[in-house]
């Protein structure tokens, strides 16, 4: 992969509606999902970190959804299908800890897919409870302790 950066957009920006399109495009609609506007409208208030390549096309995306106290939740990951197992999720996790910590969470949680699992374990994430049905597919709640 060559050059590549994080940064958080606007909600409501064209720049969020490519977002979204990139996570329809990965997330939803292999499952026959599409997206609700009362979904949308309740990340106005949620962080929105975009990957970009050095010719700022948009390649990753994930949605960080503040919840109580020092915890903030990972959500809605996604990787241009093309450019997965680059280390652009490596990167975006990364940055997204960064922000993380800058902004005062201590404590980051996410519902990970079963075929995530080892992405996030590799990065020091760790499973929590036993696994459940979202979004149609098994996933297992994880998270990681920022220090």
């Amino acid at each position: 992969m060559k050059q590549i950066y994080t940064t958080l957009i606007d909600f409501g920006t064209p720049a969020f509606d490519e977002t979204l399109r990139l996570r329809d495009d990965i997330l939803r609609r292999p499952l026959g999902l599409v997206f609700e506007a009362e979904d949308i409208a309740q990340e106005y208030k949620d962080f929105h970190l975009a990957c970009y390549d050095e010719n700022s096309y948009l390649v990753g995306i994930m949605v960080l959804t503040p919840k109580e106290g020092k915890t903030i939740k990972m959500r809605q990951v996604a990787v241009k299908e093309e450019l997965q197992r680059q280390g652009i999720g490596q990167k975006m996790v990364a940055d997204c800890e960064g922000l993380c910590k800058e902004k005062g969470f201590n404590k980051i949680v996410l519902n990970a897919r079963d075929t995530a699992i080892p992405f996030y374990e590799k990065l020091n994430y760790t499973k929590v409870g036993k696994p459940f049905i979202e979004v149609k597919i098994q996933h297992y709640k994880m998270e990681k302790t920022l220090a």
